[in-house]
């Protein structure tokens, strides 16, 4: 009878943990991978609209000015941020980024410094 009781008082004890999703859940582990995944995606996607970006500022801006801009990118959204010597080069940026496959808007913190 007293091993039967402890017997009852270990399942009892032992049940509510053995219950409880782990590090071994299945389904947990499966969303943590997927949204590893998703992750991986967004940032891939991220780095290749910068490039699109950066190149076709370098185009059409040219290189001098293209050192001088910075370009982020976070899902479709493009910031642009550094020096430029004219704000026609501060408009001419933002209507470059804008026109690449991809940018949904460009928020443009461009700053205007003149050439000294």
């Amino acid at each position: 009878m007293k091993q039967l009781s402890i017997l009852a008082v270990a399942l009892l004890v032992a049940a509510p943990v053995a219950a409880q999703p782990g590090s071994g859940d299945a389904a947990a582990k499966e969303r943590r991978t997927e949204q590893g995944a998703e992750r991986s995606r967004q940032s891939l996607s991220n780095a290749g609209l910068t490039g699109k970006v950066k190149s076709a500022l370098a185009a059409d801006v040219g290189l001098r000015t293209l050192t001088a801009i910075d370009v982020d990118s976070d899902a479709g959204i493009v910031t642009l941020k550094g020096k430029v010597d004219s704000a026609d080069a501060k408009r001419r940026a933002e209507q470059v980024a804008k026109r690449v496959e991809g940018v949904s808007s460009v928020k443009n913190r461009l700053s205007v410094e003149a050439k000294k």
